[in-house]
């Protein structure tokens, strides 16, 4: 009589993304284009920064990318109050502007990583954390 000893291998969790931005076109091309993904699971969507901080709060993702010229709340103010979240989010800042200053507002408000709009899917998806 022999045992047979078959090893299981979990599968990691997909990572948890909310997409915030105000243009509900650039987040519906990123919610199709990321969500080809199968190492992302997109929690959720919001277009402006108060929003952002409410889906946060209540959806708990890993990882926010997240417009930084939005009405209401900005993505910088909205980016500090997401980071004092516990557990805090991996948070991405997502800009046209890519000058100095705005580089170094964002990490300032604690934003993780910046990426420009327009940069390829798999720098998107390295900066955000997730296996390309």
């Amino acid at each position: 009589m022999s045992l047979h000893t078959e090893k299981i291998i979990a599968k990691p969790q997909p990572l948890r993304l909310l997409i915030v931005d105000d243009n509900p076109q650039v987040r519906r091309d990123l919610h199709l284009l990321l969500g080809l993904n199968a190492g992302l699971d997109i929690v959720g969507e919001a277009a402006n920064g108060l929003e952002a901080v409410q889906q946060a709060a209540r959806l708990n993702p890993d990882a926010v990318l997240l417009d930084l010229e939005m009405p209401v709340l900005d993505g910088y103010q909205a980016a500090h109050q997401i980071k004092s979240l516990r557990p805090a989010p991996r948070v991405v800042a997502l800009s046209v502007h890519s000058y100095r200053s705005a580089r170094e507002k964002a990490a300032q408000a604690g934003v993780d990583e910046f990426i420009e709009k327009g940069a390829p899917l798999d720098e998107i998806l390295e900066k955000i954390g997730a296996s390309v």
